[in-house]
């Protein structure tokens, strides 16, 4: 099993603009100098946090969607990050995992964010994806899951013996009020799964004036910061390292210890 190129992208988002958004991102997608494998957008990449699914939803055909076909194929990459998503008349904060042959796999936000009445616009879903590449096992979640460890615990399969994942993506549109919870969160996930966890956090005023500090993060699975970013855009790559990931696990095999519990 290879190591792993991933790059991740912190940006403003232009307000329930889908057109400018999607000409934003190809624009910084296409700067990457760097080669990379998967680049991690943040959560509602096209659209901003909003509860106005009526007017901005589209379908798994729309604009949106067709652009990450595009994209990830133009560049061979795989691009994820959510959308809003209208389904059977009802609405999804959608995760996608667009790889560069157009197969693609879906998560859609568990825990709906009810402070700020996500709850009330949308519908949550009931399944965990783990995604591979390269051998890699990547769980998806988005901002809000965050806050919920049993969603996102690793467990020891009976069958292989091997931990569930490798690595926890969190794509998000999360508050600088509240950027100690998500500093600490992310850094938590990292530790308690003995993973590598990604974190991309928009920067940034939304159209509710509420300001973004970004905190974008990349923790590696013994809970090193390898990068973090305040405050500015930012477009960041580098590569996850196999051998660190298998000699912490060695090391400190504390996975096999963990209590017995079901994960949904």
């Amino acid at each position: 099993m290879s190591d792993l190129k991933v790059t991740l992208i912190q940006t403003n988002l232009h307000w329930e603009n889908i057109e400018e958004n999607l000409r934003m991102f190809d624009e910084k997608i296409n700067a990457i100098q760097e080669r990379t494998e998967v680049v991690v957008l943040p959560e509602m990449f096209s659209t901003g946090f909003s509860m106005a699914p009526e007017r901005l939803a589209q379908t798994m055909d729309g604009s949106a969607v067709q652009w990450m076909k595009k994209k990830a194929a133009e560049k061979n990459i795989i691009l994820t990050g959510s959308l809003i998503i209208e389904e059977n008349g009802q609405y999804w904060n959608r995760l996608l995992w667009m790889q560069p042959n157009g197969v693609y796999g879906t998560y859609d936000k568990r825990h709906l964010f009810g402070y700020g009445g996500e709850h009330e616009h949308y519908q949550p879903g009931d399944k965990r994806l783990i995604a591979q590449v390269k051998g890699w096992k990547v769980c998806l979640t988005v901002c809000y899951d965050l806050r919920f460890p049993v969603w996102s615990r690793n467990v020891i399969s009976p069958e292989t013996g091997e931990p569930a994942y490798d690595v926890l993506i969190n794509v998000a549109n999360w508050p600088e009020r509240r950027s100690t919870p998500w500093k600490t969160l992310i850094h938590a996930r990292a530790i308690e799964n003995q993973c590598y966890t990604i974190g991309v956090n928009r920067v940034g005023n939304d159209g509710n004036n509420i300001y973004h500090s970004g905190d974008s993060s990349l923790i590696d699975p013994l809970g090193e910061i390898i990068y973090r970013k305040s405050h500015d855009e930012d477009i960041f790559t580098t590569t996850l390292e196999r051998s660190r990931l298998e000699e912490v696990r060695k090391n400190f095999p504390f996975l096999k210890d963990a209590d017995k519990f079901q994960v949904f």
